[in-house]
């Protein structure tokens, strides 16, 4: 049993009142985490206001030195919190051994950023008042960072929103999803283990109520989420005068062309559609391929995923997981039986076994099925055929989202008309949209967010402007 506290301005506090950790594979408890109140959360903003005095004092090279340290403890410690996220999100031991390796990387990143955050030479004299006028701009830490983090990337994303936030200087509260508090907390452990100032780090598992205060406290300058669509617009709306930075999902597409190389297509869609039990905002969810190559093209994407092994997480040679939970499973099954009912085919799947649910492929489905438009963040790929490269983009389109999207072909006019066309943040020619360097600026549109994240990137939104003028006249 994993029992962990939660932190406030870098104290550890446990409470009677706990949130259970459950292990999706089995069912069992795992552990337990504190269950942070709205009394709490006023009480981590007022720690913030010291820890934000103290990160201002750091130096770059000092916020540097301080994140690669933590960079090196948590690889000294990859398998307990691989092994910790596997417990606590399902996610194959495999899996989470990439998480870990990935989140070395972002902290790595954002420590290398904190020394290049800089500004630029203002020509004054390029207006018609700014003769004799001399200056330039600089980035200052925005203000607290309140940061909302969701289950299928617990220490990955967490990194990717808390290890910017000290490299700006900005001191953070930080709420993980209360189905995998364990590992973030870990994780801010390491960050105070490390020498970032306690007051500066805040971890509150908790509820919905956490999460409003969070958002809405009138000290905070910064909110962060990754979540659904649903809780972003709720976030916006009450967040009044903050800097809001949103990643809110996807139903991301890959299109396949007539002259694409079949066999890679297929190999990168299984894995991208399958990996993590489709539990990614990237995953892949629906395949467009060209009428001509179809039948080749889904007789391949079938034999792909045959080959997958789906079952206990923990062993090292399981390709595909259980889904976070039984509630979960219900909603996965109902989606795919509406599809159905509407005229789609089932190829592959459409079976679980507790809370694993069998990798799904399912052909021809229309396009006022929640499979087609809604994030089904599930083991399931929808495929469709069209006749042009037009039509394609039309299809991809038909969405409110707009993460990335994935192409398959040898034809650079299409590649550049799908650059140019398809409405979304980040477009991966011959590869999946699952792909992500966590150096990337990383983000979409429409429905799927606003601005990025990426440690340069996120910076920038951790930070405002200040400009300085020098009037040399005087």
């Amino acid at each position: 049993m994993i029992k962990l506290p939660m932190i406030i301005g870098g104290k550890e506090i446990f409470k009677d009142e706990v949130i259970d950790v459950i292990y999706p594979y089995n069912q069992q408890k795992i552990g337990e985490a504190p269950k942070g109140s709205v009394d709490d959360v006023y009480k981590a903003v007022e720690k913030a206001k010291v820890g934000l005095l103290k990160l201002k004092k750091l130096t770059a090279y000092e916020k540097y030195k301080i994140l690669m340290k933590v960079a090196e403890l948590l690889a000294e410690r990859k398998e307990e919190f691989a092994r910790t996220i596997t417990l606590e999100t399902g996610k194959t031991i495999k899996e989470a051994r990439v998480e870990v390796d990935r989140a070395i990387n972002t902290i790595t990143f954002s420590a290398e950023e904190a020394k290049r955050i800089g500004g630029e030479v203002v020509h004054f004299d390029a207006s018609p008042n700014g003769k004799g006028k001399k200056g330039f701009y600089f980035r200052v830490p925005a203000g607290i960072v309140s940061a909302i983090t969701p289950f299928n990337f617990p220490v990955n994303l967490t990194a990717h929103k808390i290890a910017p936030s000290i490299a700006a200087g900005c001191p953070f509260i930080l709420k993980p999803s209360e189905k995998t508090p364990l590992s973030p907390i870990m994780l801010c452990k390491l960050f105070l283990e490390a020498g970032v100032p306690e007051e500066a780090v805040s971890v509150i598992p908790g509820f919905a109520d956490v999460g409003q205060a969070m958002t809405t406290h009138p000290d905070v300058r910064v909110v962060s989420f990754t979540g659904s669509l649903k809780v972003g617009e709720i976030i916006a709306k009450q967040a009044g005068l903050k800097k809001i930075v949103m990643e809110l999902g996807s139903n991301s597409a890959v299109i396949v062309d007539e002259d694409a190389n079949l066999e890679l297509a297929a190999k990168k869609s299984v894995l991208g559609g399958f990996a993590l039990a489709g539990q990614v905002c990237i995953s892949v969810q629906r395949v467009f391929v060209h009428k001509n190559v179809a039948d080749e093209f889904e007789r391949l994407l079938k034999e792909e995923a045959s080959k997958l092994k789906y079952g206990d997480p923990m062993e090292e040679d399981t390709d595909v997981g259980p889904v976070i939970s039984i509630n979960e499973v219900d909603r996965i099954q109902t989606w795919i039986s509406e599809a159905l009912q509407k005229g789609a085919k089932l190829e592959v799947g459409g079976v679980a076994e507790k809370t694993i649910v069998k990798p799904t492929i399912v052909s021809d489905v229309p396009e006022d099925s929640k499979l087609f438009y809604e994030e089904a963040f599930a083991p399931v790929v929808t495929v469709r055929r069209f006749e042009n490269i037009d039509e394609a983009i039309s299809l991809v389109n038909k969405t409110n989202y707009g993460l990335q999207v994935g192409l398959f072909t040898n034809n650079l006019k299409h590649a550049w008309k799908v650059i140019e066309e398809v409405e979304v943040g980040g477009v991966m020619i011959n590869d999946i949209p699952t792909f992500r360097a966590d150096n990337m600026p990383y983000g979409g549109v429409k429905g799927s967010g606003i601005g990025r994240e990426g440690p340069k990137f996120a910076i920038e939104d951790y930070t405002e402007i200040k400009v300085v003028s020098f009037d040399l006249n005087a």
